[in-house]
């Protein structure tokens, strides 16, 4: 396809313009999607805030977002298994597919991976996007491009509950309630746990919790979470605890109210990247901690859950802004962190 198209770019810290560029040529092994909606993410707001996340750092001009649902305009010729016309959800992150982790199937651990929207690699806030084909996966009838572009936060949270061997008759706890916190809520009750209770010290994403299925919710801020945990498990602790916040103080709470021979899965980074943590307390309780790096071998369970109706996706949307007002979105999501759970930006005026 020839054309052009529009693209918001990153031009410094808090600063967004747009640009036009061409619209992608194929590869032989590509899709091209025009793009409907794309999600906004922490690491987004991160970069968009700060200019950098550890050694990656961005140089402007940069283009944010890795989170896209689209659909199908061009195919490559070696491409068999989508058309034009398909809705899809793009994984975003290009392996080597050699590499030892390649080859042992845990390829989201591949030292060489091409990921939307980490420097120096372009993301997608634009209209199209060329991508493998091995990455494009084909959404069912009930499931929207709205939907599609969020089965990338839930393929973390579906990793999260997996590393966490959740299952039926567990009692678990999620530490923090905002988009990771959510979708591993909703992760562990389609995996069959019993009881999901949220901790966080925001209301409305709290409110959101209990929306979306939470057995219940703890206020961090107003209650003690460890003797409120006490008090629903009759002193025994939980089976599982997903620690989504990344903060010393909820790392230390999930050990404290982990079951003896228990898991913590930790997804949730430090703004530090280092903590202080009770490992006297780890080792008598013999708990085993685990931990979450992106996602492998997921987007296909995480599109049927919501195709099912296990997982609601859209219910984690609170706010969508149009690509024209990406700067707007950008700022009121890192500005008003008490309200908006999940912003995302809609690329195209269709419905789909």
């Amino acid at each position: 396809m020839e054309g052009k198209m529009k693209v918001a770019v990153m031009n410094g810290i808090r600063k967004i313009g747009f640009v036009e560029r061409d619209i992608p040529q194929l590869n032989p092994d590509e899709v091209l999607v025009k793009l409907d909606y794309v999600g906004i993410c922490g690491s987004d707001l991160h970069y968009y805030e700060t200019g950098a996340i550890g050694n990656y750092v961005v140089e402007p001009p940069f283009v944010l977002g890795h989170e896209p649902g689209g659909v199908v305009v061009e195919v490559g010729k070696n491409v068999r298994h989508l058309n034009v016309g398909d809705r899809v959800a793009l994984e975003p992150g290009k392996t080597c597919g050699h590499c030892e982790f390649c080859r042992e199937g845990k390829y989201n651990l591949c030292p060489d991976v091409i990921f939307f929207a980490t420097p120096p690699v372009d993301g997608v806030f634009q209209e199209y996007v060329a991508h493998k084909a091995d990455l494009c996966f084909k959404l069912p009838e009930q499931v929207s491009t709205l939907e599609g572009a969020l089965i990338e936060p839930l393929a973390v949270g579906f990793h999260a509950a997996i590393q966490g061997d959740a299952h039926l008759g567990q009692k678990a706890v999620v530490m923090g309630s905002g988009c990771i916190g959510l979708v591993s809520m909703m992760a562990l009750k389609a995996r069959g746990v019993s009881k999901v209770y949220v901790v966080d010290i925001m209301e409305k994403r709290l409110e959101k919790a209990m929306e979306l299925g939470a057995t219940g919710v703890i206020h961090g801020g107003k209650e003690d979470v460890c003797k409120r945990i006490e008090e629903l498990t009759g002193g025994a602790g939980v089976d599982l605890v997903i620690e989504t916040a990344g903060t010393e103080i909820t790392t230390r709470q999930a050990i404290q109210i982990a079951k003896k021979g228990s898991t913590i899965v930790l997804v949730g980074y430090s703004k530090s990247g280092e903590m202080t943590l009770p490992m006297s307390l780890i080792l008598d309780k013999e708990l085993t901690l685990k931990t979450v790096f992106r996602y492998r071998h997921i987007y296909p369970m995480a599109i049927e859950a919501v195709a099912s109706g296990k997982v609601n996706l859209k219910g984690i949307v609170t706010d969508i802004f149009p690509l024209e007002e990406a700067q707007k979105a950008m700022d009121y999501s890192v500005d008003n962190k008490a309200d908006i759970v999940k912003a995302v930006i809609k690329i195209s005026n269709d419905e789909r």
